[in-house]
Parts: C-alpha cells; structure tokens; sequence
C-alpha cells in the first residue's frame, strides 16, 4: 500500500412459446430490464448532511426502489436509518431531524422478491476495535461465496445474506494500525465489482475497485465534499463536479480536504457499459461521460446499421427515448410519443379473474391510437432480455392499428448474466442466448428486428482502449467467477 498523498488540486404475452422461454406469475409486473442494485452517495463537512444524503439518494432513486438507508455522524458517534421502501417513505422531517451530524453516507437498493429483507438494507454498520464504522456498497464480489465459508469456518457470526458483509469482517480482523490500511487490507481479500463510502467518526472514504466496474465521483460544496453514483445527484444539492474517483482509489474526506491514495496495483479497465445504455439516467456524466450524448449516439449509429422505410419513430419510455431520438434525427423518420407510461404503478397488483393476457404492460404503457394507427412504426428500446415484455409491446402497437411494427435495440443481443452488481437473468432466461435474431423477431411479432452492433456500442461510448467490461454481450468476463455466486447474485 502506498502512503497516502495529498492531492493539491483538490485540497480543500401467451402464444406459441420457442424453447427456452419462460413465461412468468402474471401477479407480478415483470420489467423485462437489467437492474442495478443500488445508488450511493455520501457528504462530508455540511451542517445538514442527512438532508443532502436523502436529496442525493432521492436523486438516485433509479438505482434502487426497495430499500434505503442513511447514517450519519455527529464526530462522537454513528447513528443509522434504514427500512424498506421508496426514499420519500422512509425520510420525513421527523426521521431526519433525529440524524444530526456534519457527515454521512447513503445507500438506495434494489433486490429480487425473495430477498427483500430489512437485514440485507444498508448501511451496514458494525462496532469494532477500530471503532465504529458504516458501509455502502453498489457492485458485487465474485468469490463472496468462498471468502464467507472461509470466514464462518473461523467463527465469524454474519447479520446479512448480503456479499458486502464480508468486507467489514475482514476489516475487523486486520492488524493494520491505521483504517486506510485495514480497509486496504480487506480489499485485498476480495475480487469483482465494489463501488464503496465507509463512514467513520471522523472521516469519510470513498474506494472503487481497481478494475473500476462500477461509478463513483467526488464533488464539492460549498467548504464540504460530496461523493456519489451519478452527478444528477450533485445536481439536486448544486454540488460541483470535481472528477471521478479512479479506479483502484481511495479517498479519504476528513478536516485535511481530500486526500487520495492507491490501494492497489493496477487492472485492466473494466468498466460497465450497460451503465450507458440504460441504468444511469441521461442527465448524468458517468466514466466522464455524457450518458444523453452516448445514448443519442446509439441511436445514430442503430439508424444507419439497420435503416428501415417507416412513418413514425416511437420510444419505449422512459429509457428509450434517447436512442430513439437520435434514430430519427439521423432517419429522418419523425419521433412522435406514441407510447404513454404510467409511472404510478407498483411492482405488483391484484388483477381481475378474467385478466387481459397483456395486464401488465397494459397497466404500464398505453398506446396513443391517434398517432399510430395506419402508420409503419419503428418501436426503439434499449435492450431485450426475456423478450416477454417486447411482443406484448408490440401487441399493444398492432391493436392500436400500426400497419407494420419494427423493433431497433440499441445495444446487442445480451447473451450472458451479469456477476458485477447487477440483477440478471439467467442465461437459459436470456432469449439471444439460445435463439438467432429472426427467431427473436418471429417470437416477439415484429415485422423487423435490428439490434446495434457490438463495434457500433463501443464507437457510441467512446470505447477505443477496451475500458468497459462487454461481458453480457460476449460471454467473456474480466474476472473469474464462481458458479456457487449464483446464490449470492441477487444480493448487494
């Protein structure tokens, strides 16, 4: 480990069925998406720090809708406050008056409907002989499994079914004297994807992982610090952005400014692409980029790879849009909103006995019949995973009385799991995996079906140096991972 350096310059449907698909309980409202599994962000040397936190997480709600959580830090001690639910459920006027402190870390998270459970929400908080400390994840370990039987073989107790738990172990057990150097030493122990703030009494951290899966940047406000997923965070409190946190870095917040050290050797770039073709939202810059510019750029290059002679573009709201403007500006086909989203509908709900086939998405998206009828639509969404909400989407443009429907994807066919920190099928779920694209476009009754090349993604993202991890479109992942993780995938 390299001694820390102070950084000056920031001192301060039913139908016929192909093999492998599988339809799933119409009493839940499947997104046929990849999610990720949470947001983080934290503030040091702010008066108000639980409020900025619950503003930074409320601006990261996207990341994750089933828990969340804040602790804070007065100087003397922690103080945690986390449940289930939707950020604006969990922090009210009440809640956040009791968190006082001039520092303090977020965590929002998304998880599968088995493991929705208080216990795996965080922080994570544990007191050691180092002190009291808080934990906030957004990745995933890819030898959790092993690392936990190893521990729990030498006595460890855990709390959480979460991955993340094994960091705190370790940093417990180090000798090291300092904490940049037990945390250091606990980071050593595992591999795979971690975007992580620790808070301490006195201090803040933000670390990313050396291969740098996952975002994390570093902002300024006012004479404090802010550290979060995405800067639409920094936005909503008008925090300065500053830089991204680099991989294999380590930052520590305290009354010093901001000191940066190296933890570790470095990797190969790995950097999640998926983060710019659907789970950032389009305001922010993420890998020091615009995620709107990259996805308009998607679209671009999807209309010249796979042009078509149509009337109307139509988005597949809201994570559509982007590409699709881009489609029409290079097309020349007009974009209209020919698909309405409700977003005041939950996870799930109770449907009548005699339910529509299509309930579900039907809840979600309503076609704007004055628009698409006898129109030849090009339907452009992000991704295809199942394949199971595209021919219900497409359903729903036919019955609205579209005279032929196209379907562009903006990104390749997906063709493996993700093991990085985010909630993925599994490969037999996954429809590129097992059928060819006419297969894909015969399944969901589309008239065409063009997906965006995996040289045409990299081009939109600026990917000429091999920095972002293509894992779930080639099957080829940067690290080892181990098939008992498959338990463990649905965890933070």
């Amino acid at each position: 480990m390299h001694p820390p350096e102070k950084n000056n310059a920031l001192s301060c449907k039913q139908g016929p069925m192909l093999p492998g698909i599988h339809l799933f309980p119409t009493a839940t409202l499947v997104d046929d998406h990849f999610h990720d599994y949470c947001g983080i962000f934290a503030v040091y040397g702010h008066p108000e720090a639980a409020h900025l936190a619950h503003l930074g997480l409320y601006a990261l709600q996207h990341r994750g809708q089933e828990s969340a959580g804040i602790a804070v830090s007065n100087g003397c001690s922690i103080v945690c406050h986390k449940g289930m639910g939707l950020v604006n459920e969990l922090f009210n006027a009440e809640v956040l008056k009791g968190l006082p402190g001039s520092m303090a870390i977020g965590h929002t998270r998304y998880s599968t409907a088995g493991e929705t459970e208080l216990r795996n929400a965080q922080p994570l908080t544990v007191s050691c002989q180092k002190g009291q400390v808080a934990l906030a994840h957004n990745g995933n370990l890819v030898n959790a499994p092993s690392v936990r039987r190893d521990l729990e073989a030498r006595g460890d107790i855990f709390q959480t079914t979460s991955d993340s738990e094994v960091i705190l172990h370790y940093f417990a057990r180090s000798k090291q004297n300092g904490i940049p150097e037990s945390l250091a030493e606990a980071l050593d122990k595992v591999q795979g994807a971690y975007s992580l703030v620790a808070l301490f009494k006195d201090s803040v951290y933000g670390v990313r992982d050396p291969r740098g899966f996952r975002p994390l940047c570093l902002g300024r406000l006012g004479n404090g610090y802010v550290l979060a997923s995405e800067t639409c965070a920094f936005d909503l409190i008008d925090a300065t952005y500053l830089r991204e946190v680099e991989p294999g870095e380590m930052v520590i917040l305290n009354r010093s400014g901001v000191t940066s050290l190296r933890f570790c050797p470095p990797s190969p770039m790995s950097q999640c692409i998926f983060e710019h073709v659907y789970f950032s939202r389009p305001d922010s810059m993420v890998f020091g980029r615009s995620v709107l510019e990259s996805r308009e750029t998607l679209g671009r290059l999807l209309a010249r790879e796979h042009p078509i002679d149509a009337d109307l573009v139509v988005p597949v709201p809201d994570s559509g849009v982007p590409a699709a403007l881009g489609f029409a500006e290079e097309s020349g086909i007009p974009m209209k909103p020919g698909l309405i989203r409700n977003h005041y509908v939950g996870r799930t709900f109770i449907e009548p006995s005699q339910a529509n086939r299509d309930l579900g998405v039907k809840l979600k998206l309503n076609p704007v019949r004055s628009l698409i009828q006898g129109q030849r639509v090009v339907l452009v969404d992000d991704s295809i995973i199942r394949g199971t909400t595209s021919r219900k989407i497409v359903r729903l443009v036919r019955d609205a009385g579209a005279r032929e429907v196209h379907v562009r994807v903006s990104c390749p066919p997906t063709v493996s799991p993700c093991f990085y920190g985010i909630d993925t099928p599994t490969r037999r779920e996954l429809i590129a995996a097992t059928h060819s694209v006419d297969e894909i476009r015969s399944y969901i009754e589309a008239d065409t079906l063009g997906y965006l090349s995996l040289d045409g993604l990299r081009r939109a993202v600026g990917d000429r140096d091999g920095r972002y991890c293509l894992a779930c479109y080639t099957a080829n992942y940067p690290t080892a991972v181990q098939e008992p993780l498959l338990a463990f995938r649905h965890r933070d």
